[in-house]
């Protein structure tokens, strides 16, 4: 949808919640970077200390069935700014499985001009638009920059492989490439991050933090005190840097609870907390990183994509209530809409939880759909079944989430019309693209690599 065209998205508006005469919030969407389900306190951790995180969920509400976009970064990150699932957005992985040769850039594939992001729909709004952290969706010269996709500001790695290097010697800022003095890059994105809401503490405000804490490399300055709780743990370096920058990265969110406080916009600002996709193999034996779950980042098994979420927005989300109302990152992006009092696309695959974030019942969704191109992986969640299939053409695994969160006891056999609409909904809601086809059989489809220079 070209840009031109943005304004006629209001003749698809959906009544918004907000009251006109009300002060719009602000919005602060923090999301981390691989760190499991169960690595937060508030979630079961007995491992990793993450106090704001757990404050979040007593002043605020902790969901239990929340999921991520997708089950790596780049997919979920779409899924998140467009509010298209990864059966219809344009970003499914990593990188490009097949047509190498039509990607933008070593197999990666950007978002283009068409694709509306909730950025521009809420710079649209009169809100001012930052991003801090790993972009993953357009590098310089590409339409998916942050810049021409909806952000005022944006300070951080554009390419997600640059992303790994935690000490790197400069990073994008608004487009220019800014020196940094190989400092560890996540003191920057907080020092950013509190003077952008000081800045911006007049006017409604959306701020994105994909930090990318803990994602490897696995490294943390040894005079950090988020490190302090695990110095004496029997762990490898890696679990203890691994805990440590978790703990690091809710340490900022205390931060800017703490400036938000100072401000006087703790009542103006909704604030979400939670981390793109499952954690990686590592830090399954000491820490139980996926929780009760089975499965790890790059599956659609739960452990790979059920994420742990924290929203807090004192005087309207109630306080420490827990709820298990299912919902994913394909709902930001009209839920967002509905707070900030902005037109709401008809064309997104999500809905609007903010009745639920409001305390208020609100009628489930008949299902979730995920697709990932490594093993030609479907899933769908619908109520408390939970469908799993590698291949298109393969059986469907049953699980009932509801005795069974491990997904350990296939129960298609014993009911197949749950399995048969499950199989109509993977039918319905994949539309095929050319970069992650999925194979009957289950098997994964490659193709070579045609490599640029950025």
């Amino acid at each position: 949808m070209p840009h031109c065209v943005h304004a006629v998205l209001a003749l698809f508006v959906l009544t918004a919640i907000c009251p006109a005469e009300e002060r719009r919030p602000n919005i602060i969407y923090v999301m981390i970077d691989d760190a499991g389900y169960g690595d937060f306190g508030a979630m079961g951790s007995e491992h990793v200390q993450t106090p704001t995180f757990d404050r979040m969920c007593r002043e605020g509400m902790r969901f239990t069935d929340h999921y991520s976009g997708s089950a790596v970064c780049a997919p979920t990150r779409c899924v998140l700014m467009t509010g298209l699932h990864t059966g219809h957005c344009r970003r499914r992985n990593n990188r490009a499985s097949a047509a190498l040769d039509q990607t933008d850039l070593n197999g990666l594939v950007f978002l283009k001009d068409e694709d509306l992001t909730v950025a521009e729909v809420l710079q649209e709004a009169g809100y001012v638009t930052g991003g801090i952290g790993k972009w993953g969706l357009g590098n310089p010269g590409f339409p998916g920059s942050p810049d021409k996709q909806g952000f005022d500001h944006f300070l951080g790695y554009l390419d997600q492989v640059h992303a790994h290097d935690h000490y790197t010697d400069w990073l994008w800022n608004d487009g220019e490439r800014m020196p940094t003095g190989e400092r560890y890059s996540h003191y920057i994105f907080e020092e950013d991050t509190l003077r952008f809401i000081r800045e911006n503490r007049d006017q409604p405000f959306f701020l994105y933090l994909p930090y990318c804490l803990p994602h490897g490399a696995y490294t943390i300055p040894d005079d950090d005190p988020a490190l302090d709780p695990y110095r004496d743990k029997p762990w490898k370096e890696t679990v203890r840097n691994y805990a440590a920058m978790i703990t690091r990265a809710d340490m900022t969110v205390g931060r800017i609870l703490d400036l938000l406080d100072e401000l006087q916009l703790d009542d103006d600002t909704i604030v979400f907390f939670t981390s793109d996709n499952g954690p990686n193999t590592p830090f399954l034996k000491d820490l139980n990183s996926n929780g009760p779950f089975q499965g790890i980042k790059r599956t659609l098994d739960e452990g790979g994509i059920r994420a742990a979420m924290a929203v807090r927005w004192p005087g309207h989300t109630p306080a420490g209530v827990t709820s298990d109302f299912v919902w994913d990152m394909r709902d930001v992006f009209p839920t967002l809409c509905d707070l900030a009092d902005a037109p709401q696309p008809a064309h997104l695959d999500g809905i609007s939880v903010l009745p639920t974030l409001l305390g208020k019942e609100q009628k489930p969704r008949e299902h979730l759909y995920w697709e990932f191109s490594r093993e030609s992986q479907q899933a769908v969640r619908m109520g408390h079944w939970k469908g799993l299939r590698k291949g298109t053409e393969m059986p469907i695994a049953l699980y009932d989430l509801q005795t069974d969160p491990g997904e350990t006891n296939d129960v298609s056999a014993g009911h197949p019309d749950v399995v048969r609409r499950m199989a109509e909904i993977m039918a319905e809601s994949h539309v095929p693209s050319p970069f992650w086809p999925l194979a009957e059989d289950g098997t994964s489809r490659k193709g070579s690599r045609k490599k640029t220079t950025p």
